[in-house]
């Protein structure tokens, strides 16, 4: 069975700002627009949102990302008049507090309902449980890797069938260093102020500022460099802070307490990751909790490019030990400064041959491609079963 020919996708995601599901939301959108869908977004907004309606996309703005219980009646209401109006054909939630309004506006209008699990959400109670399970109560739950899927299953009573791994696609058109100009290379570093002259080895942490992320670790591991009177590395975080101002704050005063103000550099928001990496000699992904999958150790791979990442989640399956980088025990900064000096000390052809492998690696497993394709079967898998007689009807 394929899709429908008038087959319309209401995918409904908290933001499109940046981040591993909202570049999957995107990416899937894409797919079915190629497929000769329709695929409308409900969401806040964000800066990704106009990257979808040029793909062809529509975006229905609401405020799907407030946890008040009043504005998710409100939204459910408004999903059901857009169902409706758009005739379609299935509801794809990507967060758990909209999910709440997807799921009741689904079953109100009768459309089947997928929901991808793209964190690995934990429960200290029991109605912390109920609220997550929200994300199993639908006809197919997405989990993004193995260890995800193995969470949905040890933390809910969910029938296995139900849950599928698709793994987080990478676009491997934007993230190839053949594409990607010297020009943008020299904008980059020309933006974030490093000299021509900087031969340091240069460690790229990207993503949002927010305490999940191991940057404090990183600083700390950093000022053993420096005591052991290691000089010769720039490490690099680049993400925003969405509004956590504090954290922020708190970072920049540990990096100017720690006396690394020439070693650390915080660069905000960047729109032009392919060439960040370039620019990277090494990236590392020090989370203190476990990604569910960890988009940013596989995009550097992609980009030929070594990785150090905590020893949990996600990671332990896109990272390959030895091979394509290395896996560190998380929060511990005597390990982190070993594995950032032993990174270094390899050299650019070792960690060419390594960055090569990485590529090579990604480019079987991690095609966003493949990612959309799977997708796409699944949401027909959902929509044969839905015209199955019921058993005993």
């Amino acid at each position: 069975m394929a899709l429908p020919s008038n087959f319309t996708l209401l995918q409904v995601v908290p933001e499109l700002e940046t981040g591993g599901a909202e570049q999957t939301t995107i990416d899937v959108a894409r797919a079915v627009i190629a497929a000769g869908g329709k695929a409308l977004v409900a969401t806040r907004g964000g800066r990704m949102a106009a990257r979808l309606e040029a793909d062809g996309g529509r975006l229905a703005q609401m405020p799907v990302q407030s946890k008040n219980p009043l504005v998710m009646l409100g939204n459910a209401a408004r999903l059901v008049d857009l169902i409706r109006n758009e005739n379609v054909s299935l509801v794809h939630a990507r967060s758990r507090a909209p999910a709440f309004s997807a799921l009741w506006a689904a079953q109100t209008t009768k459309t089947p309902f997928v929901a991808t699990y793209h964190g690995v959400y934990k429960a200290s109670s029991g109605l912390k449980r109920w609220y997550n399970a929200v994300m199993t109560r639908g006809d197919l739950v997405i989990a993004n890797s193995d260890y995800t899927r193995e969470h949905v299953l040890g933390e809910h009573p969910v029938d296995p069938g139900k849950v599928v791994t698709i793994p987080r696609g990478i676009d491997l058109d934007r993230f190839n260093p053949s594409w990607v100009t010297p020009e943008r290379v020299e904008a980059l570093r020309e933006a974030w102020g490093i000299a021509p002259a900087d031969r340091r080895t240069r460690l790229l942490l990207a993503g949002r500022l927010t305490r999940l992320k191991g940057h404090l670790t990183i600083i700390e591991a950093a000022a053993r460099m420096k005591a052991q009177g290691r000089d010769d590395f720039l490490i690099i975080f680049a993400g925003d802070d969405q509004g956590r101002t504090g954290y922020g704050e708190e970072l920049e005063k540990a990096i100017a307490e720690a006396g690394l103000v020439e070693q650390i550099r915080i660069v905000g928001h960047c729109d032009d990751m392919p060439a960040a990496y370039l620019l990277a000699d090494v990236a590392i992904l020090p989370t203190t909790v476990p990604e569910s999958f960890g988009r940013a150790a596989v995009e550097p791979q992609a980009m030929g490019r070594p990785v150090i990442a905590s020893n949990h989640g996600g990671t332990t399956e896109t990272v390959a030990d030895g091979t394509s980088g290395w896996l560190v025990p998380p929060g511990d900064p005597d390990a982190w400064a070993a594995a950032m000096v032993r990174a270094i000390d390899l050299g650019p052809g070792k960690r060419a041959e390594m960055g090569q492998a990485g590529m090579n690696r990604t480019r079987q497993l991690y095609r966003v491609d493949a990612m959309c394709a799977a997708t796409l079967a699944a949401y027909e898998r959902v929509l044969e079963a839905r015209l199955l007689p019921k058993e005993g009807a």
